[in-house]
């Protein structure tokens, strides 16, 4: 497993046998090393050879998902792959749509009969429930009649009144009515549309009977039992239209007692009949469903592993006799005597007579970019990836990035406690891999899961930046014993919190500072904790921090120039190191690399020069180290003013260097390879291929080993020269490389702002709000006030101060470290194979 540079890869013919095609594919698709190229791009879709398998191949795809839905919904368990894994295609096509076609009935039958039903229940509920409204009418109508009765026949009567007998009554109307059940939500309005169509000549009960299944729909439903009683048939036309327009179902309701009692008494043996019918008919149903949840997973690979191989078999050729198929693929040097095995295996199991051919192809075409990466390593390079994927064979920042990405999060995110927080929640998710890694993760838990190997690296420099800091939740430790300051007037005085507390114990402290006990003899690791809580601390510690993060970015940068060398030297690009690489050092070197020297230079002499001068007159007034006199300070070592002055000239010089040179010698090789093109055939010398490739930007790649090129014709693979091209994309490359050299360095202090910004933060923190509960003295005010405290440091500081240092430490390696070498133009290595991803 190479990490530096991705794996080989080689591009390979296949002719395979047309009756071995089928599974050739298979055992290359459960190696899963190939990655095979499209012949047949430019051809429909419903053109290619197997189109009708594919097209097959959906179908059953989704009868499988519909088979899933199903014992989804039913809740059943899903077995664990314990089918049948040497089913035939045909025969499984056969059983799913027999199987879906039995489920399917299953399914209509089912809702046929629950249909029925739950309209049985709700003419129950009509039966009962509007035979109370009847039966009451009918008292009603029997005490109101015996009443006029006997108002007819009372003996009070004035005698010349003729008084008619009772048969000579005029007869009332003969009414008539709607029965059925309605939503209760849409009961107002229905009354008022019945009370404007009939113009209130009708008469509306109701009475709710709470939820009932709704016969069309199938769901709970809060409704109401309704009769509606009107004069007329333009009145029942109109009611009954109002009824199916508010989905108000109608049943039969017999007037006569009797009939009713009938009617109740068939429904109620219908409703036994047809619960005993849909018990079985689920009974059925759960069967089938349960012995087809049994083999579902089988089912599913099965179907994937088939489509994906007719898929394959599209992307390969089918000669004239329709007896070979022809393909392309690129496989991994290093497995390729692997596939040789796979494929001889392949012909003896499909007896095929003869063998598939297996050779390789010279080719021009940019090979993909494949990494082996073990789950440590895969964080890292996904980080690298989300830029852009490497071109093939060129130098992989992942490696770099093992030991930067965490170490530049660190400097901006030092603190001991925070780190250690960190830490733990890191070590979860470490341990709890195989645990976590079977279960279905949101978004952000996925994310940090995937990297939590980067999380552990960042919280352990995180520690080790902290004891630099001297930091422990914005507090001052001494692990590594106490502080190399003492009182300059009794030495047995060193503790810096007593004497801030008590300023009468060393006067001297607050007028000329504290001495140090041994000069040249400083704190062992990192700051001295005298220094906390002092005027002098912010000055200092942003002095130190911001000096540190130029040199370390220019470190950095360095370090991507030099990985541009790398490039330059496996791809024997001779003229873009003389003409790149050398001026570029040079020019960064002795403009900031300069500025690196004297920051170490005064931090080891303990030297008063001010830098800001010494490099501001560097450029002013070149040879002036001292001001003319008025700061002699500024004087580091003898010769400086020629040093500089010689380094300027340098800067000055690369500049040209850079941009014209490059150019006018690419035009010159291209000519003369144009007068020697009539005579020269064959593959080109490495270091002739490498100036095709890189100079001319033509990304010329050779595949294979060099026993297995063979001779081609590369005057179709040059692209034409454009000197004007050429020479811009020079000039836009010598400028940027230029004014980055500036901006990058100035985007390195990015790393001393954040620094600041999360100590200072932490200290707010702990000197207002913890420190502020602890001098109140009272318990609640200290339980609130930790309360607060861990609040405020797990969602601002181990939350979003830790997400800002997570970007930002992104951005310097995308930004200010890749762009010095790395083109990240390339495309993966995308191997067919039958392993599903985690989406699917």
């Amino acid at each position: 497993m190479e990490l530096f540079r991705s794996e080989e890869m080689q591009l390979m013919q296949l002719m395979i046998p047309a009756e071995a095609a089928h599974d050739t594919v298979e055992a290359l698709g459960r190696l899963g090393k190939l990655q095979f190229k499209d012949l047949n791009e430019n051809e429909s879709a419903f053109k290619k050879t197997y189109a009708s398998q594919i097209k097959r191949c959906d179908e059953m795809g989704r009868q499988v998902r519909f088979i899933s839905e199903q014992v989804a919904k039913a809740g059943l368990p899903v077995g664990n792959r314990l089918g049948d894994r040497h089913l035939e295609f045909d025969l499984l096509e056969n059983r799913l749509s027999r199987l879906e076609k039995e489920l399917m009935e299953l399914n209509a039958n089912s809702d046929r009969l629950q249909r029925s039903y739950n309209e049985l229940l709700e003419l129950q509920l009509v039966l009962e429930t509007a035979g109370t409204f009847f039966e009451d009418s009918r008292s009603q109508a029997d005490a109101m009649g015996s009443e006029r009765e006997a108002d007819y026949t009372r003996e009070s009567a004035p005698l010349l009144e003729t008084v008619a007998p009772l048969s000579e009554q005029p007869k009332a109307v003969q009414l008539g009515f709607v029965a059925g059940t309605i939503p209760v939500d849409k009961l107002a309005p229905f009354e008022r549309l019945l009370y404007r169509a009939t113009r209130g000549n009708m008469y509306l009960k109701y009475v709710p009977v709470g939820a009932v299944n709704d016969p069309v729909t199938g769901e709970k439903q809060e409704k109401a039992v309704y009769v509606v009683f009107f004069a007329g048939e333009r009145a029942k036309a109109k009611i009954i239209k109002i009824c199916d327009a508010f989905s108000a179902n109608r049943y039969p309701f017999p007037e006569e007692l009797s009939k009713q009692h009938q009617m109740s008494s068939e429904v109620t043996v219908k409703l036994r009949e047809l619960h005993t019918t849909i018990d079985a008919g689920k009974r059925l149903l759960e069967n089938a469903l349960r012995t087809a949840a049994s083999e579902l997973d089988t089912w599913s690979d099965m179907v994937h592993r088939e489509t994906g191989i007719y898929h394959t078999l599209n992307k390969l050729s089918v000669d004239v006799t329709r007896k070979v198929l022809m393909g392309e693929a690129w496989v991994p040097a290093c497995e390729r005597h692997v596939v040789q095995n796979i494929l001889h295996e392949a012909s003896l199991k499909a007896n095929s007579t003869i063998g598939t051919v297996f050779q390789p192809l010279v080719t021009y075409e940019m090979p993909p970019t494949h990494y082996e990466t073990s789950k440590f390593m895969s964080g890292f390079q996904g980080i690298v990836d989300a830029y852009g994927i490497a071109r093939y064979r060129e130098a992989n920042p992942a490696v770099m990035t093992i030991v930067t990405f965490p170490f530049l999060f660190a400097v901006m995110f030092g603190d001991i406690g925070h780190g250690f927080l960190m830490l733990l929640f890191a070590l979860w998710l470490v341990l709890s891999e195989k645990k976590l890694a079977n279960q279905k993760l949101g978004d952000i838990v996925g994310m940090m899961f995937g990297g939590r190997y980067i999380i552990l690296l960042m919280a352990l420099f995180s520690i080790y930046v902290g004891m630099l800091y001297n930091e422990f939740f914005a507090m001052a430790t001494t692990i590594f014993g106490p502080s190399k300051y003492v009182c300059a007037e009794n030495e047995n005085i060193w503790n810096p919190v007593e004497m801030q507390f008590n300023e009468s114990l060393c006067p001297s402290a607050f007028e000329d500072g504290l001495a140090m006990k041994q000069r040249g003899s400083p704190y062992p690791l990192g700051f001295d904790p005298a220094w906390r809580g002092t005027r002098t601390e912010l000055p200092y510690s942003n002095s130190l921090k911001m000096k540190m993060s130029i040199v370390m970015g220019v470190t950095q940068m360095n370090v991507g120039i030099i990985h541009s060398l790398f490039n330059q030297r496996y791809f024997g690009d001779s003229l873009s190191t003389i003409c790149e690489f050398i001026p570029q050092m040079i020019f960064l070197n002795a403009s900031f690399g300069y500025l690196c020297f004297l920051i170490i230079l005064k931090w080891v002499t303990g030297s008063t020069a001010d830098l800001y001068h010494t490099l501001i007159y560097m450029y002013l007034s070149p040879g002036d180290v001292d001001c003319s006199g008025q700061c002699p300070e500024n004087q580091m070592f003898p010769g400086q003013g020629f040093l500089q002055v010689m380094l300027l000239l340098a800067m000055f010089v690369t500049v040209p260097w850079m941009l014209i040179p490059k150019p006018f010698i690419l035009k010159k090789r291209h000519e003369e390879r144009q007068q020697s093109r009539s005579v020269s055939y064959g593959i080109l010398p490495s270091e002739d291929r490498s100036r095709v490739g890189n100079d001319e930007e033509a990304a010329l790649f050779v595949s294979g080993a060099s026993d297995s090129i063979e001779e081609q014709d590369t005057s179709s693979q040059e692209e034409e020269f454009n000197f004007g091209e050429v020479f811009v994309h020079q000039m836009i490359h010598t400028i940027e490389f230029v004014l980055g050299a500036v901006s990058n360095t100035a985007s390195y202090l990015r790393l001393w702002a954040l620094s600041l910004a999360h100590s200072q933060l932490s200290a707010v923190f702990y000197e207002k709000v913890l420190m502020g509960a602890l001098q109140t003295g009272s318990a609640v005010g200290i339980v609130i006030g930790f309360a607060v405290f861990a609040a405020a440091t797990l969602a601002v500081l181990m939350v979003m101060e830790s997400l800002s240092a997570f970007l930002h430490a992104l951005r310097l390696h995308w930004v200010e470290f890749q762009n010095k070498f790395y083109h990240g133009d390339g495309y993966p290595f995308s191997p067919f194979t039958f392993e599903k991803s985690e989406d699917e």
